[in-house]
């Protein structure tokens, strides 16, 4: 079997992926779909330090994810300086408290009463790390030239899945933040003018006095349908 071929001019590999048994394939879906359900947004992080090699591998996981023609429109910003911290915690802080004053509506309000939130992050200090996730709407040359990204925000979106997938993998546990507006984010980072701030995830250990919403996710038959 050839390894190689062209197709319009650009070189193919061929893509061999191992064939696993029925048994197996049901016991990785069953065992993977466990370890999901486990996962929780968690908003009480300990201090305690992860190692850095960690957080490139979730990096390099997350950047595993399918894109609109492969352009991968994303930059992932990882934050562990305490300044930074603390100017990301001010900042969405000020964003956050407008919102709960005004910004928001009260059937908005009241359905997050169960989930525990206010405007206050302290987490964005207390997690070792700090993700922002920017998407980038078009890429920049050297020379000046613009070049278009396509589905950017279905693809950041589905980065940020994978992302989130191997945070938990990793035995660790994050919180999907988007304070609104986020542009902040893009002045305190010094980002540049085709990325656009789209979540930002704190990363840690759950603190051990940690503590969730007892609340329950849909069953299989209220999120699907079977042809």
């Amino acid at each position: 079997m050839q390894d190689r071929k062209l197709i319009n001019g650009f070189p193919f590999i061929a893509y061999r992926k191992k064939i696993i048994s029925v048994d197996d394939m049901k016991e990785r879906a069953a065992a993977f779909y466990e370890m999901m359900n486990e996962r929780r947004s968690c908003r009480d992080f300990s201090d305690r330090p992860v190692p850095l090699e960690v957080i490139k591998n979730i990096i390099l996981t997350a950047s595993t994810a399918p894109s609109g023609a492969h352009k991968q429109p994303w930059t992932f910003c990882v934050v562990s300086n305490a300044d930074l911290k603390k100017k990301i915690r001010k900042a969405a802080e000020e964003e956050e408290k407008k919102s709960y004053s005004g910004r928001m509506s009260e059937e908005w309000i009241k359905d997050l009463a169960a989930i525990g939130t206010n405007w206050e992050k302290p987490f964005l200090e207390t997690a070792p790390y700090l993700i922002i996730v920017f998407k980038r709407s078009y890429e920049i040359e050297s020379n000046g030239d613009k070049h278009q990204n396509y589905y950017v925000t279905e693809s950041t979106g589905i980065a940020c899945g994978f992302l989130i997938s191997a945070i938990h993998n990793a035995g660790l546990v994050t919180l999907t933040h988007t304070p609104s507006p986020m542009n902040f984010l893009t002045e305190v980072l010094h980002r540049p003018g085709n990325e656009r701030p789209f979540l930002l995830l704190p990363v840690g250990y759950a603190h051990k006095e940690s503590f969730v919403p007892d609340i329950h996710r849909k069953r299989l038959e209220e999120v699907s349908c079977f042809y």
